[in-house]
């Protein structure tokens, strides 16, 4: 193994860590949106059911 793998190995693996983090909040902050606009769907439909309902 020459020098080159103790600054290479760790930079690629420091590398890969920030990338995942970056995407995985991406990802996450993308989900949890998702979510919320099905909630606001499901609750206005509710809400349409209902109005519907009433006589």
């Amino acid at each position: 193994m020459t020098a080159g793998h103790f600054i290479f190995i760790p930079a690629v693996l420091v590398v890969g860590i920030a990338l995942g983090w970056v995407l995985g909040a991406r990802a996450a902050k993308d989900a949890y949106a998702m979510e919320l606009k099905r909630r606001e769907e499901r609750a206005a439909k509710a809400a349409a059911k209902a109005a519907a309902n009433k006589p």
